[in-house]
């Protein structure tokens, strides 16, 4: 028997989650046997996916060929460092968001339990299809499959006008950036007919047709990761969509986006020009700015969340930007330093984000309130939510010991060695790029302050929030992995380095894994320790030694008594949850110091009302500025080709008879 190579274990896994699908379908309305057998071995599935990426991440390429699809239009397939490593994260990704699915999904919640099992398979299978992809039809037939499972998922509350109107919305846009992608790939394959990566990776377009296939890439993906000004369709679609799915988009369909701009840009484009990496690093850091400032004065958790992905993705388009630049002029070290960044945040940003999505999921469950002016107090209700979602707030506001200070850190690394650049413009401005991106891990951080506290802290500013229960075993299983998932990339980043150091060895020609390896596994050092180095380590066991010096000073030395007495209140004797920090107000100085990010209004209360309220609200101004012109424009041309409907036979031929004579028109002038 021929022994099983890693591209054999993820097409089998790829197979097991197709069965697991049409095995919902068998049992369409029986759901304890779909969450507690179908969602678990799912899991069990992920688990498999993310080692055999992981290990396969260490070896060389492999290739397959399927005969599947049309005649003479088979699969071709390859796992290489840089799928290894997406499967790596998706693994984790879809193992955690499985598990809690396993305690999520209840009877009578939109789509029969049965169908929604099928249509998530469906959607996982047809990520892992595209990240093996080795042609544009099989990745097609993959990025498709992954946009309409997903439009699925996102409309599982289908009776809901506004969630209908979201998952149109999704499609739409994925569309749009779909027929890009096409444009893109017919480019890349230059006249040959053979729409085979490893052809395209033959073929050396000009500079101008490679800038006009790199930007229908960049327009294509982002579209998917929303980039503005195509991030529209996200802070709808994931308010809609079921938890689990909104932590699944937001932890991976997302970062498809990232990954197929890294393949096309550093693999099957042969050349990278600076201004490319310009124009990506300013797209990324006003993508970046933009969803922090919205996500700081949302009062939904849900759409809070949804704009903090946009932030992140930014990020993720920031560090690509820098890559291209190094690698443009030469500068490789600096390239896999910036890359190395870039995929690591992919991987931290997909576990403490589906972390916040999986958290909110239960207490939206548990309460029934998405709107954080309706909540408040639930630590002491639901513990093991809470501290779930302070690890995961934790790493989204890059602190340490945590993945996202790791990734965010070697970000700014990448920002110090700029100098550097034979371009003196971009010397001058990347200063203010990386302030600006400082300025986005603070407001980061202002939010993540705000979701916890908010939500968590405080006291109850309902009645019912007195009876809400915390997550269920499946849900505390899951929120363990995700837990671990976030420890671990922050207390092992060289470990993690070495991991990606393959991936930007392919890309880039290479990477800092030998040099961070060189100090030993406690200290991370991206370049020289000189310069800069971590040792997160022994920044935790210096932190936990503050802990307990504290503690013995104060409980031991001192006087070691334990009083409890009410907090101070500004002076009223009797506080109430009336008297804690709303979202609107914590959000105000936000309003107030970036108030042309948004549209604004302003609902005054009448002096004859008897409760009076006072209401803001805000509104992206890009619906304003774009999207609303588009749609009316839209609708006028078709209202004027609605004139051609008469609903005469008559005059349905005289336009076929002056088509015919219009093209036989052109026939006598073109013909010499």
């Amino acid at each position: 028997m021929a022994e099983l190579i890693p591209m054999d274990y993820v097409l089998l896994v790829l197979a097991g989650w197709l069965i697991i699908g049409c095995c919902g379908l068998l049992v369409m309305k029986h759901t304890t046997f779909v969450a507690h057998v179908l969602f678990p071995l799912g899991a069990v599935l992920g688990i498999i996916l993310g080692a055999v990426g992981l290990v396969s991440s260490f070896g060389g390429g492999q290739t397959a060929v399927l005969p599947l699809g049309l005649p003479g239009l088979p699969f071709h397939l390859r796992l290489d460092s840089l799928s290894s490593y997406f499967l790596f994260v998706f693994g984790i990704v879809s193992t955690g968001v499985s598990i809690f699915s396993a305690g999520y999904f209840r009877e009578g919640e939109g789509t029969p339990p049965g169908l929604l099992c099928f249509e998530y398979h469906l959607c996982l299978a047809s990520i892992a299809l595209l990240l093996l992809a080795d042609d544009a039809y099989v990745f097609m037939v993959g990025w498709e499959a992954m946009t309409l499972t997903a439009t699925l998922l996102v409309i599982a509350n289908h009776r809901i006008p506004e969630v209908r109107r979201a998952g149109f919305l999704y499609m739409l846009i994925s569309h749009v950036g779909a027929l890009a992608l096409l444009l893109c790939f017919g480019l890349l394959q230059a006249n040959t007919g053979d729409y085979t990566f490893s052809n395209m990776r033959q073929q050396h377009l000009t500079g101008f047709w490679a800038s006009i296939a790199f930007f229908l890439a960049l327009f294509g993906f982002g579209a998917k990761a929303g980039i503005l000004p195509l991030h529209v369709w996200l802070p709808e679609a994931h308010p809609a969509a079921p938890s689990p799915i909104s932590a699944l988009m937001s932890a991976f369909v997302l970062k498809t986006g990232i990954y197929g701009v890294l393949r096309v840009t550093f693999d099957l484009l042969h050349l990278q020009l600076w201004w490319w990496g310009g124009i990506t690093l300013a797209l990324g850091l006003a993508t970046a700015l933009f969803g922090v400032v919205l996500s700081a004065v949302q009062t939904d958790m849900k759409r809070l969340l949804a704009y903090s992905s946009i932030e992140n993705i930014g990020l993720m388009f920031v560090g690509i930007g820098l890559t291209i630049l190094f690698r443009a002029y030469g500068m490789a070290a600096l390239a896999a330093l910036s890359l190395t960044a870039t995929l690591y945040h992919v991987a931290s940003h997909g576990a403490f984000k589906s972390l916040l999505f999986l958290g909110t999921g239960t207490v939206l469950h548990a309460t029934g309130e998405r709107n954080l002016g309706h909540l408040g107090g639930l630590l002491r209700f639901m513990p093991w939510t809470g501290w779930a979602a302070l690890v995961a707030v934790l790493a989204a506001a890059g602190l340490p010991p945590f993945g996202g200070f790791i990734s965010e850190w070697l970000l700014l690394q990448s920002f110090l060695f700029t100098p550097g650049l034979p371009n003196s413009f971009l010397n001058m401005l990347i200063p203010i790029v990386a302030a600006v991106i400082a300025l986005v891990g603070a407001l980061a951080g202002y939010v993540m302050v705000k979701f916890f506290a908010i939500v968590f802290l405080g006291q109850p500013r309902e009645q019912k929030l007195n009876d809400a229960h915390d997550a269920d075993h499946w849900e505390r299983l899951a929120f363990a992995w995700l837990v671990a998932a976030c420890i671990f990339f922050g207390l092992f980043p060289v470990q993690m380095v070495q991991v990606i150091d393959h991936v930007t060895r392919s890309l880039v020609g290479q990477g800092i894994g030998t040099v961070a390896a060189a100090n030993g596994w406690l200290v991370l050092a991206p370049v020289t320790p000189d310069r800069a180095s971590y040792a997160p380590l022994v920044f935790v066991l210096v932190l936990l030694a503050c802990c307990l010096l504290c503690y013995l000073l104060v409980r031991r030395l001192y006087h070691g008594r334990f009083r409890r007495s009410a907090p101070w209140a500004c002076g009223y004797p009797f506080p109430t949850a009336r008297m804690q920090d709303s979202a609107e107000g914590f959000g105000q100085p936000i309003r107030e110091i970036f108030g042309p990010f948004f549209r604004m209004t302003r609902e005054l209360p009448l002096a004859s009302d008897k409760a009076p309220r006072y209401k803001v609200t805000i509104e992206d101004p890009f619906w304003g500025l774009i999207y609303h012109p588009i749609a009316a424009l839209t609708e006028r041309i078709a209202r004027i080709v609605g004139l051609l409907q008469q609903g005469r036979i008559a005059v349905y031929l005289l336009y076929s008879f002056l088509t015919l004579l219009f093209l036989l028109l052109v026939v006598v002038v073109v013909t010499p």
